[in-house]
């Protein structure tokens, strides 16, 4: 199994949203959708532009990866840097990916300049993401926990005051308990368990994987 400082926490988008920006009458349409894979992201784009075909541009950019392994942009016939490459920027210093987002233009009659749209682009963007639900995911544990009834209380007093999220909850011959938590505290809560239970909880590692972190 890989070490877990191989999988560091990202930022992405969970729901994609829309924006809207006027600049001096020209109409910014933001676009904002999770993506896997370039496959996926490239479908978005071709979608955005068969739904807007009438504007004048749709510009566009995206990352895929959780360290963003892989990033694409297009001025889509605006002047060399002053879309794509602004729309990525943001993306990229708000640390998000998985994300793809295209632009849609309507031009309103008066030039913007190489700064004004570079600023016009960028600003849609953001525009676009805060009408989205961006989310850290982090790597975690799930840990399934065994207890006689005798120790149940503790098993509940030590879960709020570890913040763990509880999953699940059976009760029969004993009580077993689901709960996931940051998969680096994992050491520090199997050893907390045992202590408050003096050894007699039974804990079994279910899974590691991504998840959103509600904090």
């Amino acid at each position: 199994m890989e070490k877990r400082e191989n999988f560091p926490p990202y930022r992405c988008v969970l729901e994609g949203g829309t924006g809207e920006i006027i600049e001096k009458r020209s109409r910014f349409l933001t676009s904002v959708r999770p993506v896997e894979t370039e496959e996926e992201a490239s479908a978005f784009i071709e979608e955005m532009k068969k739904k807007y075909w009438d504007a004048s541009h749709n510009c566009s950019a995206f990352v895929i990866g959780r360290r963003g392994e892989l990033t694409r942009c297009s001025d889509d016939g605006e002047p060399s840097g002053t879309a794509g490459r602004p729309m990525l920027d943001v993306l990229l210093k708000e640390g998000i990916c998985n994300t793809a987002v295209v632009v849609t233009r309507y031009f309103g009659g008066t030039l913007l300049g190489t700064g004004g749209l570079v600023r016009a682009y960028g600003a849609a963007v953001k525009e676009g993401l805060k009408n989205s639900v961006v989310v850290t995911m982090r790597y975690g544990t799930r840990l399934r926990v065994t207890v006689d009834y005798a120790d149940v209380g503790r098993i509940q007093y030590l879960a709020g005051k570890e913040g763990l999220t509880q999953e699940g909850a059976q009760y029969g011959v004993r009580a077993d308990f689901v709960f996931a938590f940051r998969a680096e505290e994992e050491e520090h809560i199997c050893r907390a368990l045992t202590e408050a239970t003096d050894g007699r909880a039974k804990t079994e590692i279910l899974s590691h994987g991504y998840c959103v972190d509600k904090d």
